[in-house]
């Protein structure tokens, strides 16, 4: 929004609405689960993204560490993930979404001068394919039991297929659709108050 990233009041103002709306639907989606139960609907992402967007790499992975913690307390993961690999809940909680903050923020910064549109579509997209990549590569590293217990007929497999499956499918969907309006809409709310002060 602003030319010069550092931290001003609407900056501070923004995030902290943004952080409310983050950990308020993180909460609820925490214990939301789809129908047939293989998977809880993640909001949080599209706060992370819409801050990477808005002001960089920094809010953006502030947002994501936010909600790597609510992940990591939330009762799926709790009961499913940190009884096979505490370590590995941990670090994948924590920096799947952290990085997927950074990284959309980098990817803002880089691309927004040019390709406003292009930058926050990108950026919104970047999220949950990080989010989902550095959790499949964790379940590789950290949850190899719960992987070679996979049979089509266990609830492991319904778990780790919705998380994988129609998680990222929704995630990608609702983050894509959602935060690029979002984002074009702040953008002329902010324009007009400029105007109007």
């Amino acid at each position: 929004m602003d030319k010069k990233r550092h931290f001003n009041t609407r900056m501070i103002a923004t995030t902290g609405v943004l952080l409310a709306l983050e950990i308020a639907l993180q909460i609820i989606g925490n214990y939301v689960v789809i129908p047939g139960g293989f998977a809880n609907l993640n909001f949080s992402l599209i706060f992370i993204a819409l801050g990477a967007i808005l002001y960089g790499p920094i809010v953006g992975s502030l947002l994501g560490l936010v909600s790597g913690i609510l992940t990591l307390f939330s009762p799926s993961t709790m009961s499913v993930f940190f009884t096979i690999s505490p370590v590995g809940t941990v670090l994948a909680c924590l920096l799947k979404t952290t990085i997927a903050g950074l990284v959309a923020g980098i990817i803002s910064n880089l691309l927004k001068k040019k390709h406003d549109l292009l930058s926050s579509i990108l950026s919104s997209l970047v999220v949950p394919i990080l989010n989902t990549g550095i959790f499949a590569l964790f379940t590789i590293i950290f949850f190899k039991p719960l992987l070679a217990g996979i049979n089509p007929d266990s609830m492991a497999a319904a778990l780790f297929l919705g998380l994988i499956g129609f998680n990222f499918i929704f995630e990608v969907l609702v983050t894509v659709i959602i935060v690029p309006s979002l984002y074009k809409i702040l953008l002329q709310v902010t324009s007009k108050n400029k105007e109007i002060a």
